[in-house]
């Protein structure tokens, strides 16, 4: 299939999104809303077994401002069928992945996560203005924003609809910075109410918007209007969990999927590559590890993968057990998971180290994890984030590559 969206690709640079019409092909659109809703019942059952012993009977279809459904990532979710298949493989459409493939400057853009939001059963209003972004896992905002203007965005996110859609708003131009005084006042006021110079985006049924994180964003309302959306992303690699659900697909998207596995097990090589030349004070093995792991990247965006690469050694040493007593419980929490942004692969990426390795490794990045955060305990609005001691937004000053490599020799 040829792309048949008009991209604007400097455009999407500059504002940090896009709205697309008829991403769904009005001809494919009532099939696909009937795979989507065959798995929405299906989840609902599931929800009505895991209920907790206080839950109303359908668990978090009642209780959840924006029911979720996640596809391709619970071997045991039993959502994907040959009755529900095309609800995976739309994102192999040239609208959505040839238009990924294409704002994201890749050759073969990968689907990362694969999610449907729904409505509410009962009307629970407006969220707060955000931006999809944790600086205590991640990394400082300004490290994205250099690294964006750089050389591009590494993430694109989508919301798709199969219903009219309204609820999402974007801020034009702000994943290109950090948030004005003006704008926290009035996020620390009201962060649900639109902010000046808000784009509310319209989708019409088979409509599409694709933004780049980390921009800021908002859901104005959670009611019960009749909303199916579907909502991920790409990126040069990914992670899945499970790919059970491969089988169902026709053979060319089948191919599709397991190229992206693939290259996105070699990411986990070469990123276990770069956390051993750092054991080891390898300075030309972790420079060709970098590269290997995003050769388009600048030195900017490198620096943003060394810090990438610093949580990931904080996670494998947590993994292993250590007591790091520098590290907050909020960082804890949070090494379970995977984004296709960063370099965090979930806990089984641990065992591929030793204890006594996992530990000496973070011994290699501390002295970095210390200058992304200080003393005082800090707070902005816009993050999905509470007070911490990390930086929201500035990255290290004066501090390159070659600045962290030194701090290996005491």
């Amino acid at each position: 299939m040829e792309t048949i969206m008009q991209v604007n690709r400097t455009q999407f640079m500059e504002e940090g999104y896009l709205v697309f019409r008829e991403v769904v092909p009005p001809e494919e659109l009532d099939a696909l809303r009937e795979s989507y809703e065959l798995m929405v019942s299906r989840q609902r059952e599931i929800w009505a077994r895991e209920r907790g012993p206080h839950e109303p009977p359908g668990g978090v279809w009642e209780t959840s401002p924006q029911p979720r459904l996640q596809l391709g990532h619970n071997p045991l979710a039993g959502l994907v069928d040959e009755k529900t298949a095309s609800a995976v493989e739309i994102w192999a459409h040239e609208n959505m992945q040839g238009v990924s493939t294409e704002l994201l400057g890749e050759e073969d853009a990968g689907v990362t996560e694969m999610m449907l939001m729904c409505s509410p059963v009962k009307d629970c209003g407006p969220a707060a203005w955000h931006r999809d972004h944790h600086p205590i896992d991640t990394a400082p905002l300004q490290g994205y924003i250099d690294d964006i203007v750089e050389t591009g965005p590494r993430y694109v996110q989508w919301n798709l609809s199969l219903y009219d859609d309204n609820v999402l708003w974007v801020l034009p131009g702000s994943h290109l910075r950090v948030n004005t005084e003006a704008e926290n006042e009035l996020l620390l006021a009201d962060p649900k109410v639109p902010l000046p110079g808000a784009v509310q985006t319209h989708l019409n049924a088979g409509d599409g918007v694709v933004y780049i994180l980390p921009i800021l964003h908002w859901g104005s309302n959670y009611s019960r209007k009749m909303r199916r959306t579907i909502h991920g992303g790409f990126a040069n690699y990914t992670h899945y969990q499970a790919l059970d659900y491969v089988d169902y697909l026709s053979p060319e998207i089948r191919e599709r999927f397991d190229r992206w596995h693939k290259r996105s097990n070699q990411m986990q090589i070469w990123c276990e590559d770069a956390l051993r030349a750092a054991i080891e004070k390898d300075a030309t093995a972790y420079h060709t590890a970098l590269e290997n792991l995003h050769p388009s990247r600048a030195e900017k965006g490198k620096m943003l993968s060394t810090v990438f690469l610093c949580k990931a050694a904080c996670f494998v040493a947590l993994e292993h057990g250590y007591e790091l007593p520098e590290i907050p419980d909020g960082l804890r929490s949070r090494g379970k998971g995977f984004h296709a942004i960063t370099l965090n692969w979930g806990p089984p990426f641990a065992e591929r180290f030793t204890q006594e390795e996992a530990i000496t490794l973070w011994e290699r990045f501390k002295p970095l994890d210390a200058l992304l955060k200080t003393d005082e305990e800090l707070y902005l609005p816009g993050f999905q984030s509470g007070p911490m001691h990390y930086y929201f937004n500035e990255m290290p000053a004066n501090f390159g590559i070659s600045d962290f490599i030194k701090t290996w020799v005491p």
